[in-house]
């Protein structure tokens, strides 16, 4: 620690006197001398010593000198609790500068990487950079074989042996089949020594050749499944630190990314390929092949230029002649699309033709070309491949906002779990992805409700294609969505004119077009602001359970409700237990002709149901002439509807009408 020294006396300037300018002194605690390292404060000489990043060992210095020195046992005490806690710091600091420099280096690989378009450079680029992050001997890349049930070896870095580079993995086997079967990390010290997975003789013999020891593996993820492994390892024993488990799997999951993207790119440069193929021979071909070309020459330099789903429709039509429209899966004719995604073409449905936008077994939706029933099969095909382009920017709207998805869900999933959140972080969160959490909300639970499939993997399509649905749902509502207890939970804004229980049918029915399933929704009370009250989006997503629940237990499989739909049922599914709501939504219409007016027909009514539903006994409990009771009951009918005495409506009419009474303190069943 530097010590203060004495500052020289100013001369004094005109007009100051004879009077010299106080000199600073340095602080000194009462009884001590100032600049005295005796008396120092314990952590001065540590803290000179963490400024300029001296080695660990010259932090032993200030307690040698002080021991050397004399000095007390109370000094040497400071001096080692300052060292220690000087040491903490020092690896705190290096710590961070060495994750600083992790970090660095993984953002330069996702640069890299977002910089690749071919697969095979992508790959190489992946291993390689892997093996620079680490430090390792050896990298290598397997990557899964759906058909034969394996992984197989794709890129190595650093590999001497033609026997490793050729080796194929069986799910479960050595410590790369075990990544990919169970899509976790494993790490060996020593491969050969390590029980925990299955040692193979082929897979030994190539890792033997390879002279390898110590081996990391970490999965690559798309989505939630594992579409290869990414490995590090060296020639001689090594035990692999969690920090660097975790930046080998932060690589592998841009790395993952990356693989897709360029397979998206393949695809997308194959269907082009395609479609240029198609022009060569539409060139030749008369005016009819002369249009056909000119979509297809459009929809290349659409996909090219990142042109949206509707550009691609606005060019069919125009070269088409007619009016073409993109439209999920609900807006289209269900049978003609049904039958489009079987054929895999073009179908006629009246004076309209139906193309299905799909990928795999899910249907994106359909492309349907309007009051143009006569079309040549070079025309058809035109549409056709049109849909495939369609599906193809689908694809890959829906990669870049997969990302935002996981954004929406995690955010939903910390409203329900933890009650204690920022108001202010989640405002944050949530405008990045569009949310405003400050405006009123209902909160959705969803369940597919079809046939139960034999099969675990079946089910999980299911459930995956549920939560895809769902969050497209939510990205276009500008809400949240989240995957919870094997269903779904929508976070829905609601407008001015909205309301739970329509928000819970068109949910029920957007979903089960999506999904070709029947879809259960449920349906919350409003919830007036999450944001404020975090604690309010769990209350209200258990309420949308019960009434998703109740409407299965009632055979209403399929359809969306509210509380409110539920009449007084609704009281006990409901959190809020909303009185005066029912009292209201039941005699509302009774209650305010009766303040208008000045009447009794609130009074008459309940002396009526009180009687029996008798006018005779009503007249006398009111003592009124009985031509009144039937002209106050014809009213009634009028503001209630001509049901209001069935028996489902008159119990629902005598429970709000006890309730009214409780609540207002009003005795006796007569209303009197």
């Amino acid at each position: 620690m530097t010590m203060p020294t004495e500052q020289p006396m100013p001369e004094p300037g005109p007009g100051a006197g004879n009077t010299p300018r106080p000199v600073p002194v340095p602080y000194a605690p009462e009884g001590t001398l100032a600049g005295d390292p005796a008396h120092d404060p314990a952590e001065a000489p540590f803290l000179g010593l963490l400024a300029t990043g001296a080695a660990a060992e010259e932090y032993e210095c200030p307690v040698l000198r002080a021991r050397a020195g004399g000095a007390a046992a109370g000094r040497l005490a400071a001096l080692e609790r300052a060292k220690l806690l000087a040491l903490r710091v020092r690896a705190e600091l290096e710590d961070r500068r060495r994750r600083e420099a992790e970090l660095s280096a993984l953002y330069a690989t996702a640069h890299d990487l977002a910089g690749l378009r071919d697969l095979d450079a992508v790959l190489r680029a992946i291993v390689r950079r892997a093996r620079s992050l680490l430090g390792t001997e050896v990298a290598y890349l397997t990557l899964n074989d759906p058909s034969a049930g394996d992984t197989y070896m794709r890129v190595t870095d650093g590999s001497v042996s033609a026997r490793f580079q050729q080796l194929r993995l069986g799910m479960g086997e050595g410590l790369g089949g075990l990544v990919a079967q169970t899509a976790r990390p494993y790490v060996t010290d020593s491969y050969f020594h390590d029980e925990r997975f299955r040692h193979t003789h082929t897979i030994d013999s190539g890792v033997q050749d390879e002279g390898l020891v110590a081996i990391l593996g970490v999965p690559l993820m798309l989505g939630s499944g594992v579409i290869g492994v990414l490995f590090a390892a060296d020639r001689r024993e090594r035990v692999f630190e969690h920090g660097q488990i975790a930046l080998l799997a932060a690589h592998a999951a841009h790395a993952a990314v990356a693989i897709d993207t360029a397979n998206l790119l393949a695809e997308t440069r194959k269907t082009l390929t395609e479609l240029e193929a198609a022009n060569e021979i539409i060139r030749d071909r008369s005016a009819v092949i002369e249009r056909a070309s000119d979509v297809h020459d459009r929809l290349t330099e659409l996909v090219l230029r990142g042109g949206g789903v509707q550009d691609v429709a606005g060019a069919v039509a125009e070269v088409l002649h007619g009016e073409v429209e993109f439209t999920e899966p609900g807006g289209a004719p269900a049978e003609a699309l049904d039958r489009s995604r079987a054929d895999g073409h073009a179908v006629r449905d009246g004076a309209d033709w139906v193309a299905a936008v799909g990928a795999g077994g899910e249907v994106l939706g359909a492309l349907v070309l309007r009051g143009h029933p006569a079309l040549d099969p070079v025309d058809q095909r035109t549409l056709e491949r049109a849909a495939m382009v369609t599906s193809l920017l689908l694809l890959a709207r829906r990669t870049a906002g997969e990302a935002e998805q996981r954004v929406r869900g995690e955010l939903l999933d910390d409203l329900l779990n933890a009650a204690d959140r920022d108001p202010r972080l989640l405002r944050e969160r949530a405008a990045r992805v569009g949310a405003d959490l400050d405006a009123p909300h209902v909160v959705l639970a969803a369940r597919t409700d079809g046939p139960r499939p034999d099969d675990a993997h079946s089910h999980g399509t299911d459930r995956h294609r549920l939560r895809s649905a769902a969050s497209h749902l939510a990205a276009t509502r500008r809400g949240l969505a989240a995957v919870r207890d094997g269903g779904a939970v929508l976070l829905l804004p609601l407008g001015p004119d909205d309301d739970p229980a329509h928000t819970a049918r068109e949910t029920a029915a957007r979903l089960g077009a999506a999904l070709h399933l029947p879809v259960t929704v449920g349906a919350s009370a409003p919830v007036p602001a999450p944001a404020a009250r975090p604690a309010a989006v769990a209350d209200a997503y258990a309420e949308a359970r019960r009434c998703r629940e109740a409407l299965g237990a009632l055979g209403r499989a399929g359809q969306g409700a509210a509380a409110a739909d539920f009449g007084f049922l609704g009281l006990l599914l409901a959190d809020t237990r909303d009185v005066d709501g029912f009292v209201h939504r039941t005699l509302g219409a009774v209650t305010d002709y009766d303040a208008r007016r000045g009447t009794e027909l609130l009074r008459t009514l309940g002396a009526y149901f009180a009687c029996g539903m008798s006018p005779a006994r009503t007249k006398d409990a009111l003592h009124v002439h009985v031509n009144t009771v039937a002209q106050r009951l014809d009213r009634v009918s009028r503001l209630l509807g001509p049901d209001w005495q069935t028996p489902a409506r008159a119990l629902e009419i005598q429970l709000a009408l006890r309730l009214h009474q409780l609540s207002s303190g009003v005795a006796g069943d007569t209303g009197a």
